[in-house]
C-alpha cells in the first residue's frame, strides 16, 4: 500500500468517469487525463475509441513519451474537420480536461485572470473550442492542486458553458450540457448537488471533507455516502506502466505523495 502512489489513484478514478460510455471518442488532456482515457479503454469499457493526437483513430492507447510513428496501430483516419463532424457536434466524445478556473455551476475559466476583458491582470490561453464542447459533448475534470484559487465563487470569465440557470440565454438550448466527474488530489466529485452544483461523493485516503471544504472558495454539497477513493488494483497499476513506460505522471503532482495520506 505504501509503493501507491497518488498520481495513480487519481488515474484510476479518472477513468471511471469514461466507465461505460460505450462507443465514443475518449479525449484526455494532459498526462493524468490520457493515461486514465488509456486505462480505462484497457479495462473495463473497451469499446471507447481514441486518437493519436493527429490525424488517427487508433485500435490501442497510445504510450506517453517518446515513441516511433510506427507503434501506433492505426484504426481510422480521422484529421481535424471530420473529428468535429463525427465526434464533437454529434456528442459521440468525452473529454478530460484542466481549466484554471472552476466554479460551483462547472463553468470554466482558461482565458485571463484579473483585470478586465481588454485589460487582463495574467492573459492565458483564450477560451479556445471550450464554448462548442462543453454544449455539445461530455466533460470532466482534472486538477492537480485543489484550493481556493482554483475552485472559486466565480469564474473571471467564462469560458466553457455550466450549469448556473443566471447565465442561461432565454431559448437556448442547453440539453447537451453534460458535466460529470472532477478528480483532484483531494477528492472527486460529481455535479449531483441542488440544482447541479457541485458535491463531494468521495475523498482520498486519509482526506477530511473538512479538508477539501477549506481549500475550495465556496460551499460543498456531499453525497448521502461520501466513499473513500478506491485505492489501484495490481491489474490497474500494470497498465498504468505500461502506458506511460517513462514515467512522465510522477511529475504531475508536487512531490508525487503517497495514495495514503499519513496520520497527522
Amino acid at each position: 500500500m505504501s509503493d501507491i502512489t497518488l498520481v495513480d489513484l487519481c488515474i484510476v478514478a479518472c477513468s471511471e468517469a469514461f466507465r461505460g460510455n460505450g462507443e465514443i471518442v475518449a479525449t484526455g488532456v494532459g498526462p493524468v487525463p490520457r493515461l486514465a482515457a488509456g486505462l480505462a479503454k484497457l479495462t473495463h469499457t473497451p469499446e471507447l475509441m481514441m486518437t493519436d493526437g493527429e490525424a488517427y483513430l487508433v485500435e490501442q492507447p497510445v504510450p506517453l513519451g517518446p515513441r516511433k510513428y510506427d507503434d501506433r496501430k492505426p484504426a481510422g483516419y480521422l484529421p481535424f474537420s471530420r473529428f468535429f463532424d463525427s465526434a464533437v457536434w454529434s456528442g459521440r466524445r468525452h473529454a478530460m480536461v484542466t481549466p484554471t478556473q472552476l466554479d460551483r455551476f462547472g463553468q470554466i475559466n482558461l482565458s485571463y485572470m484579473g483585470g478586465t476583458y481588454d485589460k487582463p491582470k495574467t492573459q492565458m490561453l483564450g477560451v479556445r473550442g471550450f464554448p462548442g464542447n462543453t454544449i455539445y459533448h461530455p466533460n470532466s475534470f482534472f486538477f492537480p492542486a485543489h484550493g481556493p484559487r482554483v475552485f472559486v465563487p466565480q469564474v473571471d470569465m467564462i469560458s466553457g458553458v455550466g450549469y448556473n440557470p443566471a447565465k442561461r440565454v432565454p431559448g437556448g438550448n442547453f440539453s447537451g450540457v453534460n458535466l460529470r466527474r472532477i478528480v483532484t488530489n483531494l477528492c472527486v466529485m460529481d455535479f449531483g448537488g441542488p440544482d447541479n452544483q457541485i458535491r463531494v461523493i468521495s475523498l482520498h485516503p486519509g482526506v477530511t471533507f473538512e479538508e477539501v471544504q477549506a481549500a475550495t472558495g465556496f460551499e460543498l454539497a456531499q453525497a448521502e455516502n461520501v466513499e473513500v477513493t478506491p485505492l489501484p488494483t495490481a491489474e490497474e497499476l500494470a497498465v498504468i506502466a505500461s502506458l506511460d513506460p517513462h514515467n512522465v505522471r510522477a511529475s504531475v503532482l508536487k512531490d508525487n505523495p503517497p495514495a495514503v495520506r499519513a496520520a497527522a
